[in-house]
């Protein structure tokens, strides 16, 4: 059984017992969460599609902690004018163990 999902403005497919990584959530550690915009739910006999979202279908989920991507260096430069700037950035995720899928 798996669901895709969507989750802070990006598209995941799910399954139970599964980990995802998502853009970062206001949530504490330990704490459980939900998410309702499934679009599409997929068992054994059964495909689902939602027209956008399937009505009553929920995804339960428990924030396991928060965590950096890694670096990526972001390097300008113009040539012949001596102008280089080199910067770094990390995303900031949320690792999210799917604990249950409601149809």
């Amino acid at each position: 059984m798996y669901a895709i999902v969507e989750i802070t403005g990006k598209q995941f497919k799910v399954n139970q017992d599964r980990y995802i990584y998502t853009a970062k959530i206001d949530q504490a550690p330990g704490s459980s969460i939900s998410f309702d915009k499934v679009l599409l739910l997929e068992n054994e006999t059964l495909l689902q599609v939602g027209m956008p979202i399937i009505k009553g279908a929920t995804i339960q989920g428990q924030v396991i902690e928060h965590v950096r991507g890694d670096k990526t260096i972001v390097f300008k430069r113009k040539r012949r004018k001596g102008y280089k700037v080199k910067q770094g950035h990390r995303q900031d995720y949320t690792k999210v163990l799917i604990r249950q899928i409601l149809p």
